[in-house]
């Protein structure tokens, strides 16, 4: 099944804000795109995924293989109603708050400090 083009642009968009976290790499365990930092995984990018609270999204379920039960949740990006892309960059941020190190954490936020400045 093809994945409608403004989805695809949204899902592109915020595995690019992933992968500018400071530290943040890709990976493929399982066959599925994550977003990991210092080995952890902070993001699945299986086209359709965000962070925990994202469950009153239209469409959206805990996630499977027992991840819905620590909190994961899977979120289609076509329906309409579906978080923006901003809002999904802000919710893998926060997940990536939750996994980072201090050290990463700061260095986030000098970013945006730097970026604020600017």
């Amino acid at each position: 099944m093809a994945v409608p083009r403004n989805a695809l642009r949204k899902w592109e968009k915020v595995r690019d804000w992933a992968l500018r976290l400071p530290g943040a790499v890709e990976e493929h365990p399982w066959g599925d795109t994550v977003a990991k930092v210092d080995r952890k995984v902070f993001v699945f990018l299986t086209d359709e995924t965000a962070h925990a609270h994202a469950l009153a999204c239209p469409g959206a379920e805990p996630a499977g293989y027992g991840l819905g039960k620590a909190g994961w949740v899977h979120v289609p990006l076509e329906p309409a109603g579906a978080p923006a892309a901003e809002l999904l960059c802000d919710w893998v941020e926060e997940s990536y708050r939750t996994v980072a190190t201090k050290r990463r954490a700061a260095e986030l936020d000098t970013r945006a400090a730097e970026r604020a400045g600017r």
